[in-house]
């Protein structure tokens, strides 16, 4: 069964055995508005716990994507490089960035679950 787990940075990532797919909140995807680049890491890349791995450009702003965790990018979407948009869509589903191969599994409990992320909104307010 796939865990899904948060950051502070709203970002997401749903894990399935040692692959982590890694996105953007619902809440980032709003603060941004209207998606119109994304750029991607590359298949191969290392990246590290809270290193920025993408960045996405909104008619508001540009900002950083960091990893939720370490570990080897697997995938990239390349469905975003066309369509972006689908970040704003569907940021939990179609809107996914990349996954990773996680190389260590345990970074993932420094992070919040689905009630922790809520409550965590409710203080940005």
């Amino acid at each position: 069964m796939a865990t899904l787990k948060f950051t502070r940075e709203h970002e997401w990532i749903r894990v399935d055995g040692d692959v982590g797919t890694v996105g953007i909140t619902d809440y980032a995807q709003e603060q941004l508005g209207d998606v119109v680049f994304v750029e991607l890491p590359a298949v191969g890349t290392q990246i590290s716990q809270n290193g920025e791995a993408a960045v996405i450009e909104s008619v508001k702003a540009a900002t950083e994507v960091y990893a939720p965790a370490s570990g080897e990018v697997t995938a990239a979407n390349e469905a975003l490089t066309d369509e972006p948009g689908k970040i704003n869509a569907d940021a939990l589903g179609d809107g996914w960035m990349f996954k990773i191969a996680l190389s260590d599994a345990s970074e993932l409990d420094a992070l919040f679950d689905q009630a922790g992320y809520k409550a965590y909104l409710e203080t940005l307010d």
